[in-house]
């Protein structure tokens, strides 16, 4: 290693890395501000301009985009003809490349910001001179991120060189570098199309996890790059095992349903779907009627809550098993309660609106991926129509509680309630008939009286059979989107038992 070129617009660490070549009597050549940087810390450099004979151009934006600085760095070491061309040309090769690019993504990322300004941080030098060194890794060490300084000096004082593993791990993240860079312009000049012809989402590795969906399955999570907010993001693991996919994937779906609700909640969620769901004037109040909707389903669950845990709710949720509790906060005695379970998982949520209108949803699917807009709206209430009976506020507010709920629960959906809580949910069925028995079943199964409850359906009933079911058990009042052939029969059914149907004119299928 005797010579590395050295171009970077974060400075972080610099100064510890460049006085660590310099004491492996690595010679260093920078461009334009990187040079001032070192030069006035002192640290010998020779400016690219001496290097290329040419002074920077229009206003810096062509420095090293030159013949001399790309043959140093393409050169191939085992090639003779690529050695007589350095040497007829008084060219000397690089053996290191440290660049890092503009930082294009948290500058569109701001408010406000003009398109002359962005298109100013679009880098074109850097990734050219990392795509040649990463191309050329089996000669060169491509260095993107400051993170990797220290490794690579470590392996230098210790070898004198990088091993080839190195290298091509070098070049295998710079790639990921570039290709994210380039994929964040394309979105961002593509932004006003609503699908584009080629989409490109990046993501950046935020943890490893313990596991995936089983034990035998290796799992990480990954943040989309550019999104204002994820899953963990101002989230603070308290105490607890490693967060494993399942975890992740329950709390996402638990968190969804939290964020329909304004007044003190709590969610129970297993197998990414509902089990409790209850609103009340307090935290302890609505977690005690969340958790007796379904005391069983909610052994091992995820629970949500949008309030801090006090002492009292603490010693509760202590003495249930609970894989991962999530809460804007705990006090200090409950905190120490909760922690006497090695294996709770407890998360503090530092920001209780998690919502990003923009988000696309996406699905694997052989050979592909299904991509759609995320179904984050709330419905308006004055936008369904009453088709029978009269609901007064208190049958409103559980038919707008029980919709909220069902949009969260995998189709074919069936959410029973009353007094702002799930009473029974029927979830997953190929059948929504099947559905429906399933809720009541459920609501019986825990001594919920379903006399007076009213029932909601992410989308419409095929035949009367369902309501006249849920009709049968005392049900009054049901919700639904409408907009089936039959709509008339399952309305009549509903008109007999003198019970209430609102038409949401919307579906919320989950599949």
């Amino acid at each position: 290693m005797k010579r590395a070129l050295i171009s970077v617009y974060d400075k972080s660490g610099l100064e510890e890395f460049a006085r660590g070549l310099m004491a492996l009597d690595v010679e260093l050549v920078a461009s334009g501000g990187t040079a001032t940087f070192l030069t006035k810390l002192g640290i010998p450099v020779t400016p690219v301009e001496e290097v290329t004979e040419v002074p920077e151009l229009l206003g810096g934006r062509v420095k090293t985009l030159h013949p001399r600085i790309h043959a140093a760095i393409l050169a191939r070491q085992d090639r003779p003809d690529d050695q007589a061309s350095l040497e007829e040309h008084e060219i000397e090769a690089f053996g290191l490349v440290c660049v890092n690019l503009y930082p294009f993504q948290d500058v569109v990322a701001r408010r406000a910001v003009g398109e002359q300004d962005a298109v100013e941080m679009i880098d074109i030098g850097g990734p050219a001179m990392l795509r040649a060194a990463a191309k050329n890794f089996a000669h060169v060490a491509p260095v993107c991120r400051p993170e990797r300084y220290p490794d690579v000096l470590t392996e230098l004082r210790a070898k004198g060189e990088l091993s080839l593993d190195t290298r091509r791990r070098l070049a295998a993240e710079t790639f990921s570098v570039t290709s994210a860079y380039e994929a964040a312009i394309a979105s961002w000049f593509g932004a006003a199309e609503n699908f584009r012809e080629s989409f490109m989402p990046v993501f950046a590795k935020e943890q490893e996890l313990a596991y995936g969906e089983n034990p035998h399955q290796a799992a990480a999570y990954y943040s989309e790059v550019g999104a204002r907010r994820h899953l963990l993001s101002m989230v603070t693991q308290l105490h607890g095992r490693d967060l494993s996919f399942n975890n992740l994937n329950d709390l996402s779906a638990a968190r969804l349903v939290a964020r329909e609700f304004e007044l003190p909640a709590c969610v129970i969620v297993k197998h990414a779907n509902p089990c409790g769901v209850a609103v009340a004037g307090s935290i302890e109040q609505a977690y005690q009627r969340a958790l007796a909707a379904d005391p069983l389903s909610a052994y091992g669950g995820v629970i949500v809550l949008n309030r801090p845990v006090s002492e009292a709710l603490g010693e509760r949720l202590a003495e249930q098993f609970v894989e991962v509790l999530f809460a804007p906060g705990y006090d200090p005695v409950a905190l120490e309660k909760l922690k006497e379970k090695p294996a709770t998982r407890i998360l503090e949520d530092r920001e209780r609106r998690l919502s990003n209108p923009g988000e696309r949803d996406y699905r694997r699917v052989l050979g592909g991926l299904l991509v759609q807009e995320r179904d984050w709206d709330v419905d308006d209430r004055e936008g369904m129509q009453v088709i029978c009976g009269e609901p007064d506020e208190l049958a409103w507010g559980d038919l707008l509680f029980a919709w909220r709920v069902c949009k969260h629960v995998t189709s074919n959906a069936i959410v029973l309630a009353r007094d702002l809580q799930t009473l029974g949910i029927g979830a997953g069925q190929m059948s929504r008939v099947d559905s429906v028995r399933i809720a009541l079943e459920k609501a019986r199964e825990h001594g919920h009286p379903t006399a007076g409850a009213v029932l909601a359906s992410d989308a419409f009933f095929p035949f009367p059979d369902g309501p006249q079911l849920a009709l049968g058990a005392g049900v009054t009042g049901t919700i639904q989107p409408g907009g089936s052939k039959r709509d008339a029969e399952v309305v009549e059914a509903v008109e007999r038992a003198g019970a209430t149907m609102v038409f949401t004119h919307r579906r919320h299928f989950r599949h």
